[in-house]
């Protein structure tokens, strides 16, 4: 019985997703050389989620699967998480929960660049955000002013780690960080140590279905 595809998955599950208080990220469905079928549920939402919530909706996620019987004999694991660093901001909603953090431009081609040195890629940080442009913080704690960009002129942009908290000047003129949203550079000060790029702002949940009625939360 073929697999069922990501679109399927997506109408499946966004209901809940919705109803839970979370945004539909993405889902992906991997099968080639595991065990089991890969079925990676990405969601978000305004504030951080915390891992018990996570938890709940993974568990929910696997008894809607395991009912609609798309995966037939076919184990599968199910990983819900929520976005890690390096998710481009491609959404308004990814920009407005950026506010405070430092982020990685890169402007489309043939646009003027507001960097000092005209530079297309470069360092800024997130300040608020509306349907049509952002407010850019350049020039870091030593030289902190304002710019806005209009978000078609940008064609890449990431959040980047952070090992040290900003200047409070940067941030005041970012507007502070999205409420909701852990302190950039908190992990670094907090633990004494640089945080895992691959872990930062992410909280997973997995759970194994080797039948349609069964489903282990791990």
């Amino acid at each position: 019985m073929p697999m069922p595809t990501e679109e399927r998955v997506s109408q499946l599950v966004a209901e809940l997703v919705e109803r839970r208080g979370f945004d539909l990220e993405g889902v992906s469905i991997s099968a080639a050389g595991t065990a089991h079928a890969k079925v990676k549920v990405t969601v978000d939402s305004d504030e951080a989620a915390p891992l018990d919530a996570v938890a709940k909706l993974s568990s929910e996620i696997s008894e809607i699967l395991d009912e609609a019987g798309d995966f037939g004999e076919t184990p599968y694991l199910l990983e819900v998480t929520t976005p890690g660093i390096d998710r481009p901001l491609t959404e308004l909603r990814h920009w407005r929960r950026a506010q405070g953090r430092k982020v990685k431009v890169t402007l489309r081609t043939g646009v003027q660049s507001p960097e000092e040195k005209g530079k297309p890629r470069f360092e800024a940080r997130v300040g608020a955000a509306t349907a049509e442009q952002v407010a850019l913080v350049l020039g870091g704690k030593r030289n902190p002013h304002r710019v806005t960009v209009p978000l078609a002129d940008i064609e890449f942009a990431v959040v980047q780690v952070e090992f040290s908290p900003p200047g409070a000047a940067e941030l005041e003129l970012a507007g502070g960080v999205a409420p909701g949203r852990p302190q950039p550079g908190a992990e670094a000060v907090d633990t004494g140590a640089p945080p895992d790029e691959d872990d930062d702002d992410e909280a997973t949940e997995e759970a194994v279905s080797d039948s349609p009625t069964e489903g282990i939360v791990e």
